[in-house]
């Protein structure tokens, strides 16, 4: 038996740009072992695996080397293969139950448009080991349950930051969010995402961060809807609205693999 696997590209201006995600569709619960080999063997920043549920669809996130309660581009990859793949009408939105709630995704012309929990950060003192690792004056530093966010003063600066991994480990959590304000027009704000916790050293193009970045930057610029570019070398185009206590997430997918993986579940 074989196991129906993707590559898409998500949150992608083009072919070989946003985040890579694999996507498995299984017809049945997989072993959690199971599925973290999978993931190790893909490299991916996380690979997706979808199994039917009486209501939906479950879904769960691996990186290479740890399972993730929060995932948006992968969410996004998912929504795309299922619609592509036939196995959701393309009218119907994409139901998934996740360790972080119920997710869905809905389409929106030719971008897809998750539905997420908004994380705000709380105001928080630095610990050393992130004012070591970025080295940069901070204009604001909170955090929320997953994740530091940095505010840097300078764009320039926050695309060559290369921030020291080992001292960001040692601040914990999953990751760390650096943000400034944007210098290209277009766009409210740009970022990136370090995850070494995680086994992602750098994120390419992070939808679950706009969770915190949206309330962040909305509440800046006065607007309800933020447009923001990650970059990291490959670069990720979003969109965000916050909506009461929830973030509306914008974004392209793209399938650039299409194969079957020849393990199966045991």
């Amino acid at each position: 038996m074989s196991v129906p696997i993707y590559v898409v590209d998500a949150f992608a201006s083009g072919e070989f740009t946003g985040n890579p995600a694999g996507v498995c569709l299984l017809d049945r619960p997989a072993p959690r072992a199971w599925m973290q080999r999978v993931a190790a063997e893909m490299k991916h920043a996380e690979t997706a695996f979808i199994v039917p549920r009486t209501e939906g669809f479950g879904l769960r996130w691996f990186s290479p080397t740890v399972e993730v309660d929060l995932c948006g581009h992968a969410t996004l990859a998912s929504a795309h293969v299922l619609w592509e793949s036939g196995r959701l009408p393309r009218a119907r939105p994409a139901k998934f139950r996740t360790l972080s709630g119920t997710l869905t995704a809905v389409r929106r012309g030719a971008r897809i448009e998750l539905d997420f929990p908004a994380q705000p950060c709380s105001a928080a003192s630095p610990p050393a080991a992130l004012t070591e690792a970025v080295g940069d004056p901070f204009r604001y530093v909170g955090r929320n349950r997953l994740d530091y966010l940095v505010e840097i003063a300078s764009p320039r600066r926050l695309r060559t930051l290369a921030p020291d991994l080992d001292r960001l480990r040692a601040v914990g959590g999953r990751g760390v969010i650096v943000t400034s304000r944007s210098d290209v027009r277009g766009y409210d704000f740009l970022y990136r995402f370090f995850a070494p916790n995680a086994g992602v050293p750098e994120d390419p193009a992070t939808g679950s961060v706009q969770c915190a970045l949206a309330p962040y930057w909305t509440r800046k610029t006065g607007t309800p809807r933020v447009t923001s570019f990650q970059v990291s070398p490959r670069g990720g185009v979003l969109a965000a609205r916050l909506v009461g206590d929830r973030v509306r997430i914008l974004g392209k997918a793209i399938t650039v693999l299409e194969g079957k993986l020849r393990s199966s579940p045991r």
